[in-house]
This record gives C-alpha cells, structure tokens and sequence, in this order.
C-alpha cells in the first residue's frame, strides 16, 4: 500500500507569489533582491511560496519591477513617493528594511515600519536603530494591523539567534544569554592574538568583508550589547530603550591581553551577557575563554550565543556567515516565515 502524502501545504509551489517591497538598497539590500530575482524557482519548488520583488526604494527615488526584474539602473527611477502609495500599488504583503543601523535612520525606519505594520503589511528588518527605540510603539502597530515583525537580520545575521529567543527556547526556562554576536570582534582579537597591531588586525577585517568602513560599533561593544539587548527583549519582555549597558572596547590593551591569552592556551572574546535575575543590564565585557567552552571555539567571524537553560540545559547555536550575504539570508528566512502557508501534520 503506497504510504499517504502528508503534504498538506496550501497552494502548489508558484501558486502564490507575496509582492516584497525592499526598503534600503545598500550590499545587505542588494544581495536580498539577487536571492529573490535568482532562486524563485528554487524557493516555489521548495516551500510552496514564491516571494516576489515588487519595489525597491531608497532616500529620494524607486522602482518597480515586473517579471522579476533585473533591478533597472538609477536613472531609470523615479522620484520617491509616500510609502502608502508604493504599498498600495503594489499589493505588497511584507516590507523587508535594508537601511543603515545608524542615528540618521532611525525615524525613518520606525514610521516606514509603524504605517505598514498598521494596514497589515508584515515587516522583516535588519535594521537595528528604530528597535531599539520604538520597539513598543512597533508592537502596537503590529497588534493593531494583525501583523507580524521578524527581526533575524538584527540579532546575527545568517544564526537563527532571534528564532531560538522568541520560539526555540520557549518554556524551556532560559535564565541567560552570553554571547559573541559581532563577527567583527572575534576576528579582531584572534588577529591580535596571532601577534598584529590593531590597524592591521582592523584593516584585515575590512579587506574581507568583515568589518564595516566605520567598525566603531563592533569594537566598542556597541553592536554586541545591541543584538542582546533584542534577544532578551524576545526572551523576557524587556523594553530595549530602558536596558543599561555596561561595555569595554576592543583596543590596544585588549591585543596585549589577547597574546598573553594565547601563551596558556586561552583564547580573549568580547562577551555580551544578560540575566532574568538582574533585569534590564547587558554587559559586554572581554574574557578570557578556556577549550570547551563554545565561545572559545569560535574561528574566524563566527558568532555563538549560549541560552543558559538550568533545568533543559545549555543550549548553543554557532557559526553564521558575517557578511552582507548573511544579513540577507537572514532576510529571506523570516519573509518565508511570514509569508509561507501554514501547515498540518509535520509542515
């Protein structure tokens, strides 16, 4: 007897494509809008959903694509009109944000994100700055338009550190978080172990794609205590804009420590932490990590975060491309997640 199809996943794959509006079209931008132009196909035969790429805007024009583009030149844009107009003209089901993590952003992300998340339009961000500052106001929105909010890209790029903190770890007691979460850190100070100054150690990191022109952020703690401030707003409920932040920056005191790390077999990593017992502090804080802890693992720009579960156990997820490429696919999982048919059986 032929055993039973237990697919039951809605529409065939290509049945439904969601109209994708792409808001920032910097590398992470970029790389995004080639994945959904080049793996449709792939991503239809393999999910049921095929994401389409509708429009793409950024500060002062867009476009609109049809039959899956390419993305036309800039001067083939046009000006740039409300978000409401783009959103209605394209049926968009989900704003997917690419802009800057920065200061200058932030008001910019946060009303993009407020207007769609209120008519019902799902937002997946990578963009951190309006999270951390509108992070309520964005949950309003969402509750009030019946929508959802995915912020994969802003916790770790391709490490499914979001996914773990808002379902993975649910009801398995999660009590802590330490964690490596910048990919710029790790490659600093294991450079700096091997024996280069700081400016090489930094100029590698930005040779290879690693670090960012102005890798302030990452070696500050800054970017670190960011990503686990959302983590524990996930975790625990915490409102990011009230966490206390307590950081030490990756410097030159920091290769000196790192080399005599080295000599006995140890390893320096920046290490953001955050517990439930001591509600609304993220320490960043530089340690020396000794063979078998999974900080001490890391190679390279690999990222990890350890969820200290006392009764379950701790639990660790490591590696993750850090790259624009990362960020993107990072993306790309959490417009399939809120975009894919829901299931029965094992879907």
């Amino acid at each position: 007897m032929p055993s039973p199809d237990l697919r039951t996943d809605g529409p065939p794959p290509g049945a439904d494509d969601p109209a994708i509006v792409l808001s920032g079209y910097g590398p992470v931008g970029q790389a995004y809008a080639e994945r959904l132009l080049t793996r449709g196909d792939g991503l239809a035969r393999d999910h049921g959903v095929r994401p389409r790429l509708a429009a793409v805007r950024v500060g002062s024009a867009q476009v609109l694509l049809r039959d899956d583009g390419p993305v036309p030149p800039r001067t083939e844009w046009e000006p740039l009109p409300p978000l409401e107009q783009t959103l209605d003209r394209t049926g968009a089901r989900v704003l997917v944000q690419a802009l800057p993590s920065s200061p200058q952003a932030r008001e910019q992300a946060a009303a993009e994100a407020v207007l769609a998340l209120r008519r019902g339009v799902h937002v997946v961000t990578a963009t951190k700055s309006h999270l951390l500052s509108h992070w309520s106001e964005l949950g309003e929105a969402a509750r009030a338009g019946g929508s959802l909010i995915r912020i994969s890209g802003a916790t770790g790029a391709a490490l499914p550190t979001a996914d773990l903190a808002r379902t993975g770890v649910r009801g398995l007691g999660c009590r802590s978080i330490r964690a490596c979460p910048n990919g710029t850190a790790t490659f600093v100070l294991d450079r700096l172990a091997a024996g280069d100054p700081l400016e090489r150690a930094i100029g590698e990191a930005q040779r290879r794609g690693i670090a960012e022109a102005d890798p302030s952020a990452d070696l500050s703690g800054a970017d670190a205590a960011t990503k686990a401030r959302l983590i524990a707003a996930l975790l625990w409920g915490w409102e990011p804009s009230a966490v206390r932040v307590e950081a030490e920056p990756v410097d030159a005191g920091a290769g000196r420590a790192a080399v005599a790390a080295a000599a006995r077999g140890r390893r320096v990593r920046a290490v953001a932490s955050a517990s439930a017992d001591r509600p609304l502090v993220v320490e960043v804080r530089l340690e020396e990590t000794a063979p078998g802890d999974p900080l001490y693992a890391l190679a390279g720009p690999e990222k990890a975060v350890v969820y200290g579960c006392p009764d379950a156990g701790d639990i660790t997820v490591s590696g993750g491309r850090s790259s624009p490429l990362g960020a993107a696919l990072a993306l790309l999982r959490d417009t399939l997640d809120v975009t894919v048919p829901r299931t029965f059986g094992f879907g």
